[in-house]
């Protein structure tokens, strides 16, 4: 958990100026009182810059890639949702998941496009409703995570229960045994 005083570095949102900040669809997914939304500097958005900026770990740092894949000769897109300090076992765990026959990351622009969201700072709230929504098991193990905000310059801070409440999640192991 982190010291109150490392939250109180952050600059929170307030809920009444989300709106000025956000993707309305982003907004929209968020449950009332159950995250917290603060800026970041866009040079520190992405894990690695960010975690060492504002001293999150990697672990409790959860990224939402975005995966297409095809399924009964359909095209579909799933958002996933692993820890920073985590490997995804992309052609075993997700790929089984999904039931899957192919599956690879999703073009930058066609994230972007399809999530109507930053490309680093896509998050799992708000992507289209007919989505799967994977959760790495790992992920409901962290007190908080800190998640995209669907444009770089915020973050979402939450307990990751607050992820069951997203219609189509779904959790799984996704992710490769540590080294």
């Amino acid at each position: 958990m982190h010291s109150h005083e490392s939250l109180q570095k952050l600059d929170v949102i307030a809920a009444d100026q989300l709106a000025e900040h956000l993707p309305a669809h982003v907004i929209g997914h968020l449950p009332p009182g159950e995250v917290i939304v603060f800026t970041v500097s866009d040079d520190a958005s992405d894990t690695a810059a960010f975690s060492a900026r504002y001293g999150f770990g990697l672990e409790d740092c959860a990224n939402t890639i975005v995966i297409r894949y095809k399924k009964d000769s359909a095209e579909h897109y799933a958002a996933i949702v692993t820890l920073g300090s985590l490997r995804l076992d992309i052609n075993g765990a997700v790929k089984a998941h999904l039931g899957a026959q192919r599956l690879s990351f999703a073009k930058r622009e066609v994230a972007v496009e399809h999530s109507g969201m930053e490309f680093g700072g896509i998050t799992a709230f708000g992507v289209p409703d007919d989505w799967r929504i994977l959760v790495d098991a790992a992920v409901m193990e962290r007190e908080q995570v800190v998640m995209g905000a669907g444009l770089r310059a915020a973050k979402l801070l939450l307990a990751p229960a607050v992820l069951r409440s997203l219609r189509n999640c779904e959790i799984a192991a996704l992710t490769l045994a540590e080294e």
